[in-house]
């Protein structure tokens, strides 16, 4: 599928003949203004929606490994708890190492103080509960196996939430307020 500005470029050469020959300030000229002013916005649009849409998918991904691991089978209750402990403090190293080189005295680092909010957000996450995929039964495992990467197959599998407790519950994916 070709761009907005692809497609009236192309409507106007079919019109005027090539581009280069219409005025500056003619009405062609600001027909392909709109439309690259709209490719740009919808690519802003489609660069943040990534962005947003890159920790869930980088969480399913996560799990998935595990899943894979365990050769397509369902993982316990403890398993999973385990896996959402090391996904939540994986960033523990990095903020240790980041500690180890600020010389005395110093104030933390923009990054130090961003891997602690992110920690805390994960701490927090996992007291409330944890969305995680559904990993504990044959089916779903072998769906979140079978996971390409892509956000539209996400939403049809199963998610649950589990809290630091042990409590599991059935959510809905995407989570809403996040």
């Amino acid at each position: 599928m070709g761009t907005s500005l692809e497609k009236t470029r192309k409507r106007i050469a079919k019109k005027k003949g090539p581009i280069e020959a219409i005025h500056q300030y003619s009405r062609d000229s600001k027909r392909l203004g709109r439309a690259q002013h709209r490719d740009e916005k919808l690519g802003k649009v489609a660069a943040a929606r990534k962005r947003n849409d890159q920790p869930w998918l980088d969480r399913a991904a996560y799990f998935q490994e595990a899943v894979k691991q365990n050769q397509g089978k369902p993982l316990q209750l403890e398993t999973v708890r385990d896996l959402i402990a090391g996904f939540v403090h994986q960033y523990d190293d990095e903020l240790n190492d980041l500690k180890k080189a600020r010389r005395p005295g110093r104030p933390a680092s923009t990054k130090e103080d961003l891997l602690k909010v992110k920690i805390n957000v994960l701490e927090k996450e996992y007291q409330s509960g944890f969305l995680t995929p559904e990993t504990t039964t044959e089916e779903d495992a072998l769906r979140l196996e079978r996971w390409e990467g892509s956000w539209a197959y996400l939403t049809g599998m199963k998610w649950v939430r589990i809290t630091s407790d042990g409590n599991t519950q059935p959510s809905s994916f995407p989570p809403r307020g996040s």
